[in-house]
């Protein structure tokens, strides 16, 4: 078998975080262009033909992908036929600065195989930091290493500065103020050793933050709901509203309905330009389950005088 190794995302020209349907749609395109028929008698396009489909059924399918995201290479070699040598115990695996025939059902990971190919002792690779808010990293075959730090919304607004360890080697990251969920920050020359070329990859942390009580994200804007009463909803009213620095007075105009939205200028997260969005206020009509006798007895009279009805419009509803 070939060592030599194919970048099956190069060969169909994606990028390696590429949906199953963005596969599919470069390899169509792909094979279409050099297709035998397409391009009789030439040789190139038939051997280009045949890298994209080999490409293609390798990241098509979900468990093939992850090897070969996993092992890089190696994904698909098996153990060689009779390598244990006689008197050998059971679990021998034989020295393979190689990397040639290597069976991986006997690794629980790349770095375990890293450190055996590396002569390095176990776990030297894995991040231990102590700290519930940084995910264990993953590599993959270039050494690059991927991993999730959890923020509380207060760190990701107002940016915080994290420590963790890899290795004997301590990193700090600061983390800029207004990160959001999803955005990754990379830091450079902090992966794992690749085992063919023997560069070190880069780290990739991705930012996740902990879900809020109060707060949410809607693309670009900071959401939240904010509770009215029935009468605040008629009348109108001046409430107090928490925004990520602090309470701002709130007017909500009289005559509102459960679920319009009002709009906090300036309120919001940060853009990529350190600037201040908006923060969305949704309000909602919160009904009391539980009142007094008096207040009972308003209502029992707002009633009987109410002179708008709600459902005016319902006589002209047909099918």
């Amino acid at each position: 078998m070939s060592t030599d190794f194919k970048d099956y995302y190069l060969v169909l020209g994606i990028a390696k975080t590429a949906s199953a349907e963005e596969i599919k749609k470069s390899y169509r395109r792909l094979a279409r262009k050099y297709h035998p028929d397409m391009n009789p008698g030439d040789k190139a396009a038939e051997n280009r033909f045949r890298e994209v489909t080999e490409a293609y059924e390798v990241l098509a399918d979900a468990e093939k992908r992850r090897k070969y995201d996993q092992f890089g290479k190696y994904w698909k070699q098996p153990a060689p036929a009779n390598s244990r040598p006689t008197g050998a115990p059971a679990g021998y695996r034989p020295a393979n600065p190689t990397g040639a025939d290597v069976d991986f059902a006997n690794y629980g990971s790349f770095d375990e195989f890293l450190n055996e190919l590396l002569g390095r002792k176990a776990g030297t690779a894995r991040p231990k930091t102590g700290m519930e808010d940084f995910a264990a990293a993953t590599t993959n075959a270039n050494g690059d290493r991927d991993a999730t730090i959890n923020l509380t919304m207060m760190e990701a607004f107002k940016g915080v500065e994290k420590s963790f360890t890899i290795g004997n080697e301590s990193i700090k990251i600061r983390i800029p103020l207004g990160a959001k969920p999803g955005s990754r920050i990379r830091v450079k020359g902090k992966g794992s050793v690749s085992p063919y070329n023997q560069q070190r990859g880069d780290l990739y942390l991705t930012i996740a933050i902990k879900p809020h009580e109060f707060f949410q994200f809607d693309k670009e804007n900071l959401t939240c709901e904010i509770p009215i009463s029935p009468e605040e909803a008629v009348l109108g009213a001046q409430i107090q509203v928490p925004t990520p620095d602090g309470f701002v007075m709130l007017n909500v105009p009289a005559g509102v309905k459960s679920g319009q939205s009002l709009r906090l200028r300036g309120k919001g997260w940060y853009n990529s330009k350190g600037e201040r969005g908006d923060q969305i206020a949704k309000l909602m009509i919160a009904t009391p389950k539980n009142i007094t006798p008096a207040e009972k007895d308003l209502y029992e009279k707002l009633r009987k005088a109410r002179s708008a009805d709600p459902r005016s419009n319902f006589s002209r509803i047909t099918l």
